[in-house]
């Protein structure tokens, strides 16, 4: 099946590393990041898992849980981890799914087409509490994933969730925002009191953090 923004992200029951774990109630009232390997014991992903988990605060920041999945079983996850603690210096705290017979990564489209079927290519999914999906990313095998940028992506889904704005080209955290075209000017005005600037009647720039001062 193909996955589409916005629609219920598939539920499944699959071993981990943390045992056997149902994805919804696993997820419970947080946000999560599933995110596929090509297969263990290769060189990007153990720079990825490292990453992923070095960067625990910030995910506990913003109420993330990560799991990763392979489709290879448990038994050569756990010998992974122990690889990656020694190379890149952070043991993994989050779970890492077993899909030996890729049942998981055909529900969630992560196999590559013209590639080895039991390789998957190196996809995220950014999951609200709500269990809709909200972001896809999807990179080619030899591409290592930029941890940062799915950050900023989470940071602007939930500042944008809570207020009537999107954020603009290469928006970070602090900086400007535009202000919803379904607001009219009125409701603009009653909505960010700090004022804004109009550049187009399209294109209402406001800066939230004056408001926050």
């Amino acid at each position: 099946m193909t996955i589409q923004l916005g629609q219920i992200a598939p539920d499944f029951e699959e071993n981990s590393t943390h045992g056997v774990l149902r994805f919804h109630d696993w997820l419970g009232s947080s946000w999560g990041v599933l995110f596929s390997h090509p297969k263990n014991f290769t060189p990007v992903c153990t720079t990825e898992l490292g990453e992923v988990a070095k960067l625990r605060p910030e995910w506990d920041k913003r109420n993330v849980k990560p799991i990763g999945l392979s489709v290879d079983p448990v038994e050569a996850h756990r010998r992974w981890e122990s690889d990656i603690e020694e190379t890149q210096g952070a043991k993994l705290y989050f779970p890492m799914i077993a899909d030996p017979d890729a049942r998981v990564s055909t529900l969630y489209d992560m196999i590559h087409p013209e590639s080895d079927p039991t390789v998957t290519v190196r996809s995220v999914f950014v999951i609200d509490p709500s269990r809709k999906v909200r972001l896809i990313l999807t990179y080619p095998p030899s591409t290592g994933r930029n941890f940062a940028e799915i950050l900023r992506a989470i940071d602007s889904l939930q500042l944008t969730d809570a207020r009537s704005i999107a954020t603009p080209v290469n928006w970070k955290p602090g900086e400007p925002v535009v202000i919803s075209p379904k607001l009219s000017n009125e409701e603009a005005s009653r909505l960010f009191p700090q004022g804004y600037k109009t550049l187009k009647p399209y294109l209402r720039v406001v800066d939230l953090e004056e408001a926050a001062q």
